[in-house]
């Protein structure tokens, strides 16, 4: 079975295909064959190494990868799921060394695993389980109630765009930042008010919402910059783990590897999705072969919304 991976940590150019062993589902587990595995962020961190002392017992080729879609052709004696062989799903992949979401085919716990949208292509069902989920995770963390104002930074990306789109789900009011290139993009999301990006953000929010808002979702990895837009009180979540001592505020770390075999919110965002709620946003295709160029698109910044490598079987 084909996958890509690599055998020393570095730039892109480490990625390679790689042979993996043939992996069949065990009792509560279905396997996936892969049709499109999504480039995040993420995977380009443990390629470069921010995983190294975890991976240091672990013999590679080290496999990249947080996101699949693709059809299942086996299920496990006594796996717990309403799911057949045959159907169009889209998982998750919590990235255990060599377990990651680029290769051809891929075992995953059954309540891991949901549906893929309907009407939509592989493509696009491979752009959601993560991010949203992750998106998802920073909106129970903060527990906001509707009416409430949340501000989002990194708006245009991927997790803050689903973030704007989750939190209008919600009943929230939003304010989201943008660059002058993305605030149309941050406007269609949903966002009640788009505010200039940069390192004053904090004080464009708060022209906004002089009080402070009553809950931050920080995108952008702006930290102590972005804080100060929080009232007193108020909370803070970051998916970089980030936290201050400021005004009673309550600080919350969003790792999504907490919300693995969560198939309860997946099928969640999978009715978002179906409702019109979610935008699915693919900035490229490219085949699997090519995933070094994937990541050096992601580096160059810029991308908006997901590249994804797609999967072809003989």
């Amino acid at each position: 079975m084909r996958g890509i991976g690599i055998f020393a940590f570095g730039g892109p150019e480490v990625l390679q295909v790689v042979e993996l062993p043939e992996t069949h589902a065990a009792a509560g587990e279905v396997r996936i064959r892969v049709q499109a595995s999504t480039v995040n962020p993420t995977d380009t961190y443990l390629r470069k190494g921010a995983r190294a002392e975890a991976l240091r017992t672990v013999p590679p080729p080290h496999v990249p990868g947080m996101d699949v879609a693709g059809v299942i052709d086996e299920i496990g004696a006594g796996a717990t799921t309403n799911l057949a062989i045959g159907d169009a799903v889209m998982a998750m992949v919590v990235n255990h060394a060599s377990h990651g979401g680029y290769r051809e085919s891929i075992v995953l716990p059954a309540d891991a695993v949901v549906r893929a949208p309907a009407g939509k292509s592989m493509v696009e069902a491979a752009t959601l389980p993560m991010n949203g989920l992750t998106a998802r995770q920073s909106l129970d963390q903060l527990a906001l109630k509707p009416g409430q104002t949340l501000a989002v930074t990194g708006a245009a990306g991927c997790y803050g765009g689903y973030v704007v789109q989750l939190a209008k789900a919600d009943g929230l009011r939003v304010i989201a930042d943008a660059s002058p290139a993305d605030m149309a993009l941050v406007r269609a999301l949903g966002a009640d008010v788009v505010v200039p990006r940069g390192d004053d953000i904090a004080a464009q929010i708060r022209k906004v919402a002089p009080g402070g808002v009553d809950g931050l979702a920080d995108g952008s990895f702006q930290s102590g910059a972005a804080v100060g837009a929080v009232r007193d009180g108020g909370s803070f979540a970051s998916v970089r783990g980030w936290a201050g001592f400021d005004r009673g505020i309550t600080f919350h770390k969003t790792s999504v590897r907490d919300y693995n075999h969560r198939a309860d919110l997946l099928e969640r965002l999978r009715q978002q999705v179906e409702a019109g709620r979610i935008t699915l946003r693919v900035a490229a295709t490219l085949p699997a072969e090519q995933a070094a160029e994937a990541h050096r698109r992601i580096e160059a910044k810029g991308v908006r919304g997901r590249l994804v490598l797609v999967w072809t079987h003989s």
